[in-house]
């Protein structure tokens, strides 16, 4: 691992539902994938009432969405070798819900929202239909690196 893709993880399991499904070595492996500098993050997973909660006191949007990133650093001038911190929320309920509907693997569509996050926590934003292509396209390129389809096909 490269100086620049030094990597501090914390994987939390609030809802242990996923903890097999979803071990820490392949959330790592998903994550450094997506990182392009150091980083200290964290990765938890939540029930659908924590999931709401934190949407709910931090967004003002009552109800429990896939993913939160909380980008500490986020707007910041920070050195070079200075780390991204933060930490990805996933919320189970939802994540089982939506892969199902899309007619995804559990494992194809976490792999993409711990993608997304971790592109959040660098940044990188879908506000406008730019920024939104510019972001699909990464983690269209990086999940087929990582063997899985395009998740907007």
């Amino acid at each position: 691992m490269s100086a620049k893709n030094k990597l501090s993880l914390s994987v939390q399991y609030a809802d242990t539902r996923l903890q097999e499904a979803l071990p820490r070595p392949k959330i790592r492996r998903w994550v450094q994938a997506a990182l392009f500098a150091p980083a200290e993050l964290t990765i938890r997973f939540v029930d659908a009432a924590e999931g709401r909660s934190l949407n709910r006191e931090y967004r003002d949007k009552d109800y429990a969405t896939n993913v939160l990133t909380f980008a500490y650093n986020e707007g910041e001038e920070f050195a070079e070798d200075e780390p991204t911190r933060a930490d990805i929320i996933l919320c189970t309920d939802v994540l089982e819900k939506e892969a199902a509907e899309q007619k995804k693997t559990l494992e194809e569509h976490a792999a993409h929202l711990i993608i997304h996050g971790v592109l959040h926590a660098q940044g990188y934003d879908h506000l406008d239909d730019e920024e939104a292509a510019e972001m699909e396209g990464i983690e269209t390129e990086l999940l087929a690196a990582l063997g899985y389809a395009d998740p907007y096909a």
